[in-house]
């Protein structure tokens, strides 16, 4: 009797370590579930996959980030501003240590980066500005109003001298901070030439309007832009562009000058503006340097492209994110004010491209391979 009770407690005793051991494999097991969930470092939410700049932009973040030893996930938010709160929510789960957001709208988006700030996560705002918030910790971004100035300054240089020219104003989207700052940047080149009847706007009421003013407010800038918006898409730069040139009289067509905002909305406008008889001639500018922009360019249906080397912004963008990880000095080189406080930002230069230099800054620089052009000289 003594043998069995002996053995029965060897058995409990056996059974209650095998239980133990369970618990201690569930909670290690639920230690791991915890470091996966927090395994991606780094989350970056990009406006669309349906523009090639943003999926150039999606495999250099993810090529860099990971050779630098860091995990990272990129979602896209389609032009959807809800989508883009659902990305950075599911980024948040996932225990990011930085978010690298480019907002489809840059007010919008301010609620999403306070989530993430809540959580003790570093924000980048990423070639876009987010404002009305002041949990937005960096900024990286080309100087878009110098964009603008030279998408102008192209026109300027390339006018016809005489007075009374045809002018077409075009703008991005009314949500995106950075249409503002372009067109900005552009009006004060064009407004001069303007006021003193050299160009004569032929698309906007409100540009006529506000002619003589050097310095436009938000409130003015803003209802230029909503009568020539085309919200980044070709197919309403397009449309737009059709009802511009249905109801233009014949002295607002013959040699004119045409400000499009980016490669997409340019090479609809000047597909256009080439079909009507009455243009004897355009000159068109652009942004972005896409590839089929740049085949225009060198066929001459597209005047020229404002190229922003994307290697320069996704580099300081992911050094950014690396000294934040780090817990190192990051790299500024200026302020912008995003209307709730000063963000520090870090600019990257840009460079005018036509068919002078286009092979001098896309190929000879490897930003692009030869191979993907035709006639390139």
């Amino acid at each position: 009797m003594k043998n069995f009770t002996r053995l029965f407690a060897i058995v409990i005793a056996l059974f209650m370590l095998a239980t133990v051991a369970v618990g201690c494999n569930k909670d290690s097991d639920k230690e791991e579930g915890k470091k996966e969930s927090k395994e991606i470092q780094v989350g970056i939410v990009l406006p669309t996959k349906d523009e090639p700049r943003w999926i150039q932009d999606k495999t250099r973040f993810e090529d860099a980030l990971d050779e630098a030893g860091y995990t990272s996930e990129v979602l896209f938010s389609q032009g959807d501003s809800a989508k883009e709160k659902t990305n950075v929510e599911a980024l948040i789960a996932k225990g990011i240590e930085v978010l690298i957001i480019c907002p489809h709208d840059g007010a919008a988006a301010a609620a999403s980066v306070e989530a993430a700030a809540a959580e003790g996560i570093k924000v980048i705002a990423y070639d876009r500005l987010i404002t009305g918030t002041d949990k937005v910790d960096y900024y990286v971004s080309f100087d878009s109003i110098s964009v603008g100035k030279a998408q102008a300054q192209y026109l300027v240089d390339k006018a016809s001298g005489k007075k009374g020219q045809p002018l077409y104003l075009y703008a991005g989207a009314a949500s995106d901070n950075n249409a503002f700052l372009f067109f900005e940047g552009a009006w004060t080149v064009l407004q001069p030439k303007i006021a003193d009847g050299t160009f004569v706007v032929a698309n906007s009421t409100e540009a006529i309007t506000l002619k003589d003013k050097a310095k436009l407010s938000r409130e003015e800038l803003g209802k230029i832009i909503g009568q020539v918006t085309t919200d980044w898409k070709p197919e309403v730069a397009k449309s737009l562009a059709e009802s511009n040139l249905t109801s233009a009289k014949a002295d607002a067509k013959g040699e004119v000058l045409i400000l499009a905002p980016n490669d997409g909305t340019a090479r609809a406008i000047a597909d256009t503006f080439k079909s009507d008889t009455a243009v004897t001639k355009f000159t068109v500018t652009g942004q972005d340097a896409e590839v089929p922009s740049v085949q225009y360019i060198i066929d001459g249906k597209q005047s020229m492209t404002v190229f922003k080397d994307v290697r320069t912004l996704v580099k300081d963008a992911i050094s950014m994110a690396k000294s934040i990880l780090d817990k190192k000095d990051v790299d500024v080189t200026a302020k912008t004010n995003n209307g709730k406080k000063d963000v520090p930002t870090k600019q990257t230069e840009v460079v005018t491209v036509d068919q002078a230099n286009v092979k001098a800054a896309l190929v000879d620089s490897e930003y692009y391979k030869a191979d993907e052009f035709q006639n390139l000289k």
